[in-house]
């Protein structure tokens, strides 16, 4: 299912970071790392996070730069990565790595014509989760003492899994699938300026009338990351059609629609490769000074561009210290 269709029928409230502050949120890492990568790229001269041998670490700087956020609003983060990828989704990656080749044949032309902004703006597509930057995350979290889980597959599985056994408040994800995994309540927008915005899974079904399961086969029906969807058939088409005939079987098999690997995707859905394998601990104590240390010494950004996000986390630890101990 889309972003958009799942957002039509998604329960979303803004929420008041003072609402939220205190609790814990299992954060898709590979979803949050992906946009702050492709916004410091896009924004940024890329010889500030590029090494002396042509490696791009980018991701240093929007992890520097995006983890402020939750410390200045007393929030711990666990950041939860993906294992492997589950087959079902071969057509969707296929499909990214097509869009990103082909915005790289658009880059080289931009830059080849002189077009520095539309160069800027594509450079931006073309960015992929390699491995040093996967790599490189990790130590920076390492040092700054965030809680890192590894998925056996899909982390916003995992993270939903962590928030419905109560190990977590929140599962934190810019997308919609922790709804169809099953995480009761989930933080999008941090990686936004401004408020939160809450993902209710209750809410959601109550205003529909569905069981979890049943708005996995809605989803189903319109398309998700592991399965195309009936052509034509949008949120409205999809949720009559389940509430009409009672589930995704009955409802294929009235309305005539031809849905592969549907009984695959259901399955993935209602019961995803998860783990126990793993534990949450809310006090954290980043060591700034190694974690400075490695960005700027060990792999050469540029101070000026870190600088204020070291500065924030270290005054976010004292402000928040200070308000748990009064």
């Amino acid at each position: 299912m889309g972003n958009a269709d799942l957002r039509q029928l998604a329960a979303l409230s803004d929420v008041a970071w003072d609402e939220v502050a205190g609790s814990v949120v299992a954060v898709d890492a590979h979803n949050w790392l992906y946009r702050y990568l492709t916004t410091t790229v896009k924004w940024t001269n890329e010889a500030v996070y590029t090494t002396t041998e042509g490696e791009e670490v980018a991701n240093l700087v929007g992890v520097v730069q995006g983890l402020p956020k939750f410390f200045e609003h007393d929030l711990t983060p666990v950041f939860v990565f993906d294992g492997g990828v589950t087959e079902l989704k071969d057509a969707e990656i296929s499909e990214r790595r097509a869009q990103r080749e082909r915005a790289e044949e658009r880059l080289a032309e931009a830059e080849a014509r002189g077009d520095a902004i539309e160069a800027a703006r594509l450079e931006a597509r073309t960015q992929r989760l390699t491995d040093v930057i996967l790599e490189t995350t990790r130590e920076l979290l390492a040092r700054l003492d965030v809680p890192v889980v590894d998925a056996p597959a899909e982390g916003e599985a995992q993270a939903a899994y962590m928030a419905r056994r109560g190990d977590v408040d929140y599962a934190g994800s810019e997308d919609y699938d922790t709804l169809l995994f099953g995480a009761p309540l989930t933080l999008r927008q941090l990686t936004s300026k401004g408020q939160p915005e809450l993902m209710d899974l209750d809410a959601t079904l109550d205003r529909h009338g569905l069981s979890l399961e049943q708005l996995i086969d809605v989803a189903i029906l319109c398309g998700t990351d592991f399965n195309p969807g009936v052509d034509g058939v949008g949120p409205k088409t999809a949720l009559r059609a389940v509430t009409e005939h009672g589930d995704l079987w009955d409802a294929i098999e009235a309305e005539g629609w031809q849905v592969p690997n549907a009984d695959r995707v259901r399955d993935l859905f209602r019961d995803p490769p998860v783990t126990d394998d793993y534990a949450v601990d809310s006090d954290i104590d980043p060591d700034v000074a190694a974690a400075r240390e490695y960005v700027i010494e060990e792999w050469g950004v540029d101070a000026d561009e870190v600088d204020r996000g070291f500065t924030r986390i270290e005054e976010a630890l004292v402000q928040t210290g200070l308000d748990r101990w009064t």
